[in-house]
């Protein structure tokens, strides 16, 4: 069995968005335990001029949506970037997560060579589609969902490294 650009692509980022997903959950329910207003959350970075945590899920939500939609030749949904709130930043993840599952494997298969070319203020990049996924789509993506569960670590978020990789799964199975 050969793995195709479908099968290292849209489950990754449904995957990690859902894990994602759930270091809201987490850090909710931190927040509420500590007393903690969970704008502190909303509004943290890790300095050096950086995006905060909102900023990071919408540039994870852009980086997936934006991939997907590169990858199968088909716009993406826009989204405003307003959300302010962890309620709003759920919505987002959830409607994320939403386009990424109407993808239809036969839509990405296929186009490992299909020219992608990403406008960029003051140059081009181009791809082939495999190259796009593998240099930048991804990389991108996951540089934004690890920056976020960063930001939440840093605010005393007791999230680990299985909560990364597996998200609410892991949880599962330790209650299991």
């Amino acid at each position: 069995m050969s793995l195709s650009l479908y099968d290292v692509s849209i489950p990754v980022y449904i995957r990690m968005l859902g894990n994602l997903a759930y270091f809201l959950d987490k850090a909710d329910a931190h927040a509420q335990e500590a007393g903690v207003d969970l704008s502190t959350y909303v509004e943290a970075n890790l300095g050096h001029g950086m995006f905060n945590f909102a900023r990071q899920i919408q540039l994870a939500s852009d980086a997936a949506k934006g991939g997907a939609a590169r990858l199968a030749g088909v716009e993406a949904p826009a989204m405003p970037d307003d959300e302010t709130t962890f309620p709003e930043l759920v919505v987002r993840i959830q409607k994320t997560i939403a386009f990424l599952e109407s993808i239809k494997r036969e839509q990405v298969d296929g186009r490992e060579n299909a020219e992608i070319v990403l406008k960029l203020p003051s140059r081009n990049m181009e791809f082939t589609g495999l190259s796009f996924l593998t240099t930048f789509s991804l990389p991108n993506f996951l540089f934004h969902v690890t920056t976020a569960y960063a930001i939440l670590r840093n605010q005393g978020v007791p999230l680990g490294k299985m909560d990364f990789l597996a998200g609410a799964a892991a949880a599962q199975a330790q209650s299991a």
